[in-house]
């Protein structure tokens, strides 16, 4: 059985390429390649794609997330922050930094700008509060998701309409009692 990386040495070019084919070799195009005699132009197939319902949703879906990410780093830097440091006696949690160099910097900026080695727990520690809450957001965003799909699959269904044949014997069994 000839698979697509076995190369088909015959002499006779008919059977060949109907090994070939069966194989997903096309013989002037190679594998899987597509070919002008019934098979989808790229630019089309691509088309189809791109189209799909999902990969739209999916698109819009990154968009929209990108710009969530935005206002939730906004949020954290900018409000949450800024009371949990000033309750933590004036701390700038984007400042705080372990120097592993040695030497003695003002700031986390001066100590980048003389590239000293840094390991900067500050703003990991914002990091991390961005990413419960983004967790969070999505946590609840899919818990709305599944109740409603719940309340969905809890709608009972109406009865299904017997088939046909079943309605006429039925007519013809009631039918049948009213005339004996």
């Amino acid at each position: 059985m000839a698979t697509p990386f076995h190369v088909v040495h015959q002499t006779d070019t008919k059977s060949a390429r109907g090994v070939a084919l069966r194989s997903g070799i096309h013989p002037k195009v190679g594998v899987g390649g597509n070919h002008k005699k019934g098979g989808i132009p790229m630019l089309k197939e691509f088309k189809e794609f791109a189209m799909r319902g999902n990969v739209i949703d999916l698109a819009v879906g990154v968009i929209i997330g990108a710009a969530f990410g935005k206002i939730v780093t906004s949020l954290v830097n900018d409000i949450i922050m800024l009371p949990i440091g000033v309750l933590m006696g004036g701390v700038d949690f984007t400042e705080m930094y372990l120097n592993l160099s040695g030497g003695e910097y003002a700031s986390l900026a001066a100590a980048k700008e003389a590239g000293a080695a840094t390991i900067n727990y500050g703003v990991f520690v914002n990091t991390v509060i961005n990413f419960l809450i983004v967790a969070f957001a999505i946590f609840m965003v899919i818990k709305q998701m599944n109740k409603l799909k719940k309340k969905e699959e809890a709608a009972p269904e109406a009865p299904k309409a017997p088939p046909r044949e079943e309605v006429l014997l039925e007519e013809i069994r009631d039918l049948l009692k009213m005339k004996s």
